[in-house]
Order: C-alpha cells, then sequence, then structure tokens
C-alpha cells in the first residue's frame, strides 16, 4: 500500500513508464508551422474520434474553452452555461478578459440544465440588450459530481440553441469518462454542438494537452487565436505521444476509475458524520458532506493529509475525491480506513 494516496485530483496522474518511454522516442518537429508529425497524427485521430472535419492540438483544456469562446462570439455577446460552469469557477475571468462576453448562469440538476431552463433564458434579439451567441455544456459536469449529461438532453439542448440562432460548445475535460461509462460515442456526444474538446491531462494521464475540434473554419479561426495567445510548442510531438498512447492504452480503464470511486462512496456512506448520495456518483468523482461535529471540510483534510491521504475541501462541508490512473483499490482501502480512524 503506497505511503501517500492523492484524490486531489485527476490531474494529478503521472506519466507511465511505458508512456514516457513513448514520448522519448516521439517524432517531431516545428508544430506551429504544422510540421510536427505526432501532433499532425494525434489531431487528425482526434477530430475522427469526435466526430469533426478538423482539430487543433492546444496546452490545455482552459485554452480550448477560452478560445472556442473568441472565435463563436464578439465583445458584448452573452454566453448561456451552468451555474457550476468551470467557466465562471477555474477561468481566472477569462470569458470576460480575453473575449468580452458575458455569462448567463443556469441552475440546472447537478450541473446539467435542460432544453425548457435555456427557452426561458431566451430573448429577441433586442439593440438594449446583449446579443445571445452561444451556449455551452459540460460533459461530464464536475461540481456536479461528475455527471453525465443524457444524450437525448444534450440533443434537445442544442436543438433548442439552434433553434434560436446560437452556436454551442462542450466543455469536454472528461467526455471520455462518460463515453466509457455508458457505451454512447464521444462522437455521438458531441454531434450536435458546434465545438467540442478532450483533455489529456486529466484520467488519459498525459502530462497535459487537449484537443478542440469542429468545423474547418471555426479551427482555423482557433489556430489564429493559439498563435496570438502563446499557444504554440514547438517540438510539442514528445506530449502529443504520450497523448496518443492514452488513446491507445488509457481509456478503457476509465471503467476501474468509476469502480473505485462507487467503492469509495460506498465505504463513505457507512462513516457516522459523512453523507453520500450514492446515486449521483456516475464517474470518477465522489463529493461527500461532513456532518460529524468535530470536523468540517477543512479540518477533515488537513487530518487526512497527516495520515497519508490528500482531498479537496470544496466548502465548508463538502469534500472531493477523485479517481484517477495512480490510485488503485488499494489506496481506496487507505482513504476509507483513515477517515474511519478519524471519525470513529
Amino acid at each position: 500500500m503506497p505511503d501517500f494516496v492523492d484524490f486531489f485530483s485527476d490531474t494529478k496522474t503521472r506519466p507511465t513508464p511505458a508512456m514516457r518511454a513513448v514520448m522519448a522516442g516521439a517524432e517531431v518537429g516545428d508544430e506551429r508551422a504544422g510540421e510536427d508529425p505526432s501532433v499532425n497524427r494525434l489531431v487528425e485521430r482526434c477530430a475522427a474520434l469526435l466526430g469533426k472535419p478538423a482539430a487543433l492540438f492546444l496546452p490545455s483544456g482552459t485554452m480550448c474553452n477560452e478560445i472556442a469562446l473568441a472565435v463563436h462570439c464578439r465583445p458584448g455577446d452573452e454566453v448561456i452555461c451552468d451555474r457550476t460552469s468551470h467557466l465562471i469557477g477555474f477561468e481566472g475571468g477569462g470569458p470576460a478578459a480575453l473575449a468580452g462576453v458575458m455569462l448567463n448562469p443556469l441552475t440546472g440538476d447537478r450541473g446539467r440544465f435542460d432544453a425548457d431552463q435555456l427557452a426561458a433564458a431566451l430573448r429577441p434579439d433586442r439593440p438594449y440588450a446583449p446579443r445571445q451567441r452561444l451556449v455551452e455544456v459540460e460533459q461530464t459536469a464536475n461540481l456536479g459530481g461528475g455527471t453525465i449529461w443524457p444524450l437525448a438532453q444534450l440533443q434537445a439542448v442544442a436543438a433548442a440553441a439552434h433553434g434560436h440562432g446560437l452556436l454551442t460548445h462542450m466543455d469536454g475535460a472528461r467526455l471520455l469518462n462518460a463515453a466509457v461509462a455508458t457505451g454512447v460515442s464521444a462522437a455521438d456526444y458531441a454531434r450536435d454542438y458546434d465545438s467540442v474538446w478532450i483533455d489529456f491531462s486529466k484520467g488519459l494521464g498525459a502530462p497535459g494537452g487537449a484537443v478542440l475540434a469542429g468545423s474547418a473554419e471555426f479551427i482555423h479561426e482557433a489556430n489564429r487565436l493559439k498563435l496570438r495567445w502563446g499557444g504554440a510548442m514547438r517540438q510539442s510531438g514528445i506530449i502529443a505521444a504520450a497523448c496518443d498512447y492514452a488513446l491507445d492504452h488509457h481509456v478503457e480503464r476509465l471503467a476501474e476509475d468509476h469502480a473505485n470511486a462507487a467503492a469509495l462512496a460506498r465505504g463513505i456512506a457507512q462513516i457516522a458524520g459523512l453523507e453520500v448520495d450514492l446515486a449521483s456518483v456516475e464517474t470518477n468523482l465522489v463529493y461527500f458532506t461532513v456532518t460529524h461535529a468535530g470536523f468540517d471540510a477543512p479540518r477533515l483534510c488537513a487530518a487526512l493529509l497527516e495520515r497519508g491521504v490528500r482531498m479537496g475541501e470544496m466548502g465548508p462541508r463538502t469534500v472531493r475525491a477523485v479517481t484517477h490512473l495512480d490510485v488503485d483499490a488499494a489506496a481506496v482501502d487507505k482513504a476509507l480506513a483513515a477517515l474511519r480512524a478519524l471519525l470513529a
């Protein structure tokens, strides 16, 4: 059993020895000039995976989101999203600072709003109101608990948006978690969305990188912003090779992360002083509430860390635990043992 286990985020994964070997032998070239063969292969593969005509390699998912907003919108436009969206809480005010857009947050069910909620937020295009330009969804919904948007709900939201003349964008940071959990392909989930991206530095275990996909025209404009914002990485085939390896070896194994998350949640549910909604644990994220009189979330996380278990406080009483490539069943057992000892 490891001395330290890190449930803080699936971004804590480290490249496996086999991934490092592939990175060391990667073909590389000048990516900015379109001459890196490893990057070129990866974007072609991801475009097909996501069902889009074109794709672009970027350093991070945050850059994918910010570029998508800036391509789809003009300053002063409005983007409709869920109130728990990554756009709002984790991108440093980028939508306002970089794209100059307003965000109109809806209160969905664990990060998922429906077509009726979207329809209620739509308004006539009048000169004194911000122009509504884009609808954004997050699959899976992080702050919703790794919640999966059902395919029919995604389709209905996209239909409502397009019917009103709005574009659609999917934050697919954990899209492949949803695909593995449900058997619905990433392309089917993204079919009705004008742009979509997947991340490689979370459950897929690569050291960085994300791929943004959409129409050829969209990607042409996205590449212009990539260069403007310093996103070109020259011989980035070293990273692209890790991403390609992850697609070959780390996608189907996401099911292990889901199983470990479910096991962790079941164990937490049996500990007095903690509460978890087992039905809400659909992928690799476990959110639970600290009800114990002697602990709040910050104190519990600090005490766990002293016992070699790292989790994240997400509020005064809310803790998040994330399973990933570097967290196995033994790590789940260690975490549960530490929680039981603290709350006994």
